[in-house]
C-alpha cells in the first residue's frame, strides 16, 4: 500500500530534503505551510510539478487547523520539522518561539491521540536541549540519549518541552512517537541567518570580488560573534534519512543523530576560506558583540552509536565536503544571478 506522509515545516531546509526522500520512496506527501504574504516555497520549487506532492495551509498553534489536515488526509506518518529555529531570535521572541515550537508539537500529539492513534509521529528535537551538560567517558566528552538536559535558550526550552511531551504521549497513550535529537546540520539550503550560511555566502562574495580584480583593501568584512563555540556539524540530507528510518521501526524511541565530531566556528571559518585558497582569514573577519548570545552553548558533540546499531544509520557527508558543497553552491548562486541580471 502506498504511504501518505504529512510534513510540517516542508518549506524549510530539512523539510525540502525530507520531501525529496519520501517522494523517491513513492509516498504521497502533504506539506503544511504557513500563510505568508510572500512566497516561501523556493527550497521545494523543483518538486512542485510532482503529482504526489500537495501543499496545504496550516498553523501549528491552532488545534483545529491541525485536526482538519489530519482528518482530511489520514496519513500513516507525520513529521514535525516546524519551529522558530533560530536560537538568537528566540531571545528576542521567546513567547512566540514557545508557542510554535513547544505548543505546536503538543497540538499535533493531541490530534493524533484523539483522532488518528495509528499514525506514526516524528518530532525534531535539538542538541541545543543539552546546553552545557556533558557525559564524560575516559578522555572523551559528548552528549548521548542519557546526557542530562540543561537548555540555554528559549528555543532550547521550547524544544525540550516538545521532546518530553512526545515521550509522555508515547508512554501514556501508546503512540508510535519518536524524537530525533538532531545535532547541527547544514546544507546548501541553509537559511541566511545561521552562522554557517553567513560564512559561506560571504566567502562566495569574497571569491567573486577577487575574481573581478578587486584588491584586499576594498574587500568586504565579515562580522561574527563567538568563534570558539564548538558544534557537531553534519549534512541535512543525511539527517532526514535518519528521521524516516525511525518511523520504520516497530518500536518508537529517541535517537541522537550526529557525526561524532566537533568543530569550532573558527574551524568552519578556516575551512571555508581554504576552499578559495586563503589560509589566513583574520584580515577579513571581525568579532562583533552584537552577535554574541546572552547565554552560549560552548560544546556539542553527539554520540550516535544507538542510531548506528538500531537503525543502521551512519552519516555520509564529511565536514570538509559539507563546507565545500556550501561554498560551491553560494558561488554558483552569485554567478547565476549575475548572468540573469
Amino acid at each position: 500500500m502506498k504511504k501518505k506522509a504529512v510534513v510540517f515545516g516542508i518549506t524549510g531546509q530539512d523539510g525540502s530534503y525530507l520531501a525529496e526522500l519520501l517522494l523517491d520512496k513513492n509516498y504521497d506527501v502533504v506539506g503544511v505551510t504557513r500563510r505568508v504574504s510572500t512566497g516561501n516555497t523556493g527550497r521545494i520549487a523543483h518538486l512542485m510539478d510532482c503529482p504526489r506532492l500537495s501543499l496545504v495551509e496550516g498553523d501549528l498553534t491552532d488545534y483545529s487547523s491541525i485536526l482538519r489536515i489530519i482528518e482530511e488526509y489520514q496519513p500513516q506518518e507525520v513529521y514535525n520539522l516546524a519551529a522558530m529555529s533560530h536560537v538568537g531570535t528566540s531571545f528576542d521572541q521567546p513567547l512566540l518561539s514557545f508557542d510554535v515550537t513547544g505548543k505546536g508539537c503538543l497540538n499535533i500529539l493531541e490530534v493524533l491521540r484523539e483522532h488518528s492513534p495509528f499514525t506514526r509521529f516524528y518530532q525534531a528535537s535539538s542538541s541545543e536541549m543539552f546546553g552545557d551538560a556533558l557525559t564524560q567517558r575516559g578522555g572523551d566528552k559528548f552528549q548521548d540519549e542519557n546526557t542530562l538536559f540543561r537548555p540555554q535558550s528559549p528555543y532550547a526550552i521550547a524544544k525540550l518541552a516538545a521532546h518530553h511531551a512526545t515521550r509522555l504521549y508515547r508512554q501514556s497513550y501508546n503512540l508510535h512517537a519518536s524524537c530525533g535529537i538532531l545535532f547541527n546540520h547544514e546544507s546548501e539550503r541553509r537559511g541566511g541567518r545561521f552562522v554557517t550560511k553567513k560564512i559561506t555566502k560571504y566567502i562566495a562574495q569574497l571569491y567573486t570580488h577577487f575574481e573581478k580584480g578587486g584588491d584586499q583593501e576594498s574587500a568586504p568584512l565579515l562580522y561574527l560573534g563567538n568563534l570558539d563555540a564548538k558544534r557537531d556539524w553534519g549534512h541535512a540530507e543525511d539527517y532526514v534519512r535518519a528521521m524516516w528510518l525511525m518511523l520504520q521501526e516497530d518500536k518508537p524511541d529517541d535517537y541522537v543523530i550526529a557525526t561524532g565530531e566537533t568543530h569550532s566556528v573558527r574551524d568552519f571559518l578556516k575551512a571555508s576560506f581554504e576552499t578559495i585558497g586563503i589560509d589566513d582569514y583574520t584580515t577579513f573577519v571581525r568579532q562583533d558583540p552584537r552577535f554574541m548570545r546572552p547565554s552560549e552553548v560552548p560544546y556539542l558533540k553527539g554520540n550516535y552509536s544507538k542510531a548506528k546499531v538500531v537503525l543502521g544509520w551512519n552519516p555520509q557527508v564529511s565536514f570538509s565536503d559539507l563546507v565545500s558543497r556550501m561554498v560551491d553552491y553560494d558561488i554558483k548562486q552569485i554567478k547565476e544571478r549575475e548572468t540573469v541580471g
